[in-house]
């Protein structure tokens, strides 16, 4: 990647040397891309390079092997919702989680067409309702996309299509609500959410991010970057003080 220009959303911004910071950020077909931007810290730059803003990036690198160059122009600014402690927490956490487990320069689109829409839902929807299972969907398919998707059409022991009601936490299988008796306490609940149900109720969508939550830890978080998992603490902790 010698150069490159693309709309980008950026999902990560990491202080280097004295004025410059590393960039991370989601592309439409190259995934997820680190770029170094000269004079980041800026008074011009800072509002540009805030997560979950859309920019338009350029790259360049001398070989493929080294750090690209990244310059960018601001598309579309976030900075006004910031202010707004729920929409602020959701838009921290779901960069930060971009940024964190994606490898780089792997295409994503459908998670790029997922995050984009996740993003526009969470600063325009009427409510917290309105994005909060986009949410949970996204988590969702970051899941299946990295090869950690949950197996929720058949019940893990008897092979049942029917009265699924229960995730495996160790195989992330749907188990039936028979075969799960004897086991629920250690079982996961499997809320409608996870299976595309629409118009989940708020305890449906509490089920869908302790589920997401529970394998996102596993997965990525369970020995490092305790911080990320921190910010979405705080945005499911906003979002039960909404609905309480």
């Amino acid at each position: 990647m010698p150069s490159l220009r693309t709309t980008a959303i950026i999902c990560s911004v990491r202080p280097h040397g004295e004025h410059g910071a590393v960039v991370r950020s989601l592309t439409p077909e190259n995934g997820l891309m680190s770029g170094y931007v000269r004079g980041a810290r800026s008074r011009t730059m800072r509002p540009i390079l805030i997560p979950s803003n859309i920019v338009q990036a350029d790259y360049r690198a001398r070989t493929e092997d080294q750090l690209a160059s990244m310059t960018a122009e601001l598309t579309q600014s976030r900075g006004p919702y910031l202010g707004e402690p729920l929409a602020s927490a959701a838009l921290d956490w779901v960069t930060a989680l971009t940024a964190a487990v994606l490898p780089e320069e792997h295409g994503y689109p459908s998670l790029y067409s997922a995050l984009s829409g996740l993003l526009d839902a969470i600063c325009s929807a009427p409510s917290a309702k309105g994005w909060a299972v986009a949410l949970v969907r996204y988590e969702q398919l970051l899941l299946a996309e990295l090869g950690f998707g949950l197996a929720l059409d058949n019940c893990a022991v008897t092979d049942a299509e029917n009265d699924l009601i229960y995730i495996s936490p160790k195989s992330a299988m749907a188990v039936s609500a028979g075969a799960g008796l004897a086991y629920k306490d250690s079982l996961l609940p499997l809320p409608g959410i996870l299976k595309g149900a629409g118009n989940p109720g708020w305890n449906d969508i509490f089920d869908g991010l302790k589920v997401t939550g529970f394998f996102l830890r596993r997965h990525f978080f369970e020995d490092r970057r305790a911080d990320v998992m921190a910010a979405r603490s705080v945005l499911v902790d906003r979002l039960k003080r909404v609905v309480a």
